[in-house]
């Protein structure tokens, strides 16, 4: 039986963290200068920099269960796109009851925002299991592998596609980079090998954010929309998000409803040449 509660809880923890690359909500506080401008069409190239790591601690209640690191690494040239490979480093604290996770996800993501390759990693009783995607736009589908230890295929499908498509962490930087675009977007999403939607309404709503590990309010900019698909342990779909109000637009606080309560992650630590969290400051 504790089996069975470690492994419901450590994927929890790991739907938890994959679809906070999607979104994240937090309490806001309305009435600073303004959203930066909209109208600046080189905003959407600023948010994929290499070297960027970034840290969010992963909270239930007041118990801290993990740790999320996403870090962008190197700019790479395709056949006739320009992508950046990522990562998203997932671990449970040491101690936490029945909670043991230790997951990775890689994703090229191109310039544009969408997803050209994806791998998910999972250790589960010490071994590694891995969910890979490859995306195919010049025949419009997607190669789609499970197995384990990144070599031994279990399962191999193979999925046509309409359009470019997102993995959950490809469509975290796609929510940066669409910030500021004022739209309504039904984003197409692949998730457990499955079609979905992702549905962002990027309004602009402009406020300041608390964070337990920032000193001060940052000035931030939101948006709302709903998961077109239902994860594990009761996820809800609808959620809303509080980036930086700069061209990095970061992520700085998160809260989801679950069915056992809410689960918050804050940034923790930063990495990005340059980059502060912008102070929120009254007219």
């Amino acid at each position: 039986m504790e089996g069975g509660k470690n492994t419901i809880q450590s994927r929890l923890l790991l739907q938890l963290c994959g679809l906070f690359l999607l979104l994240s909500a937090l309490s806001v506080t309305v009435g600073f200068r303004p959203a930066l401008s909209r109208n600046d069409p080189s905003l959407a190239t600023r948010v994929l920099v290499e070297g960027e790591e970034l840290v969010y601690n992963v909270r239930y209640g007041f118990i801290d269960l993990g740790q999320v690191k996403i870090v962008t690494h190197e700019r790479v040239q395709g056949k006739g796109y320009t992508a950046y490979t990522t990562e998203a480093v997932i671990r449970s604290y040491s101690g936490v009851p029945f909670v043991d996770l230790h997951a990775l996800y890689e994703s090229v993501v191109d310039t544009c925002g969408f997803s050209r390759h994806f791998v998910g990693r999972t250790m589960e009783n010490g071994e590694w299991g891995f969910s890979r995607y490859l995306f195919q736009y010049d025949h419009m589908r997607v190669v789609m592998e499970r197995g384990f230890r990144d070599t031994l295929v279990q399962r191999r499908d193979t999925l046509p596609l309409e359009s470019t498509y997102h993995d959950g962490l490809s469509l975290f930087f796609y929510a940066r980079q669409q910030l500021f675009s004022a739209k309504k977007m039904d984003i197409p999403t692949l998730v457990k090998e499955e079609k979905a939607n992702t549905y962002i309404n990027f309004n602009g709503q402009h406020g300041s954010a608390e964070n337990e590990f920032i000193d001060y309010p940052v000035d931030v900019v939101g948006f709302e929309g709903t998961a077109g698909f239902v994860g594990v342990f009761g996820l809800t779909g609808d959620f809303e998000g509080w980036f930086s109000n700069d061209e990095a637009r970061i992520p700085i606080v998160a809260k989801m409803k679950v069915i056992i309560g809410s689960v918050t992650l804050e940034l923790v630590s930063w990495k990005r040449p340059g980059w502060q969290p912008p102070r929120a400051v009254k007219e």
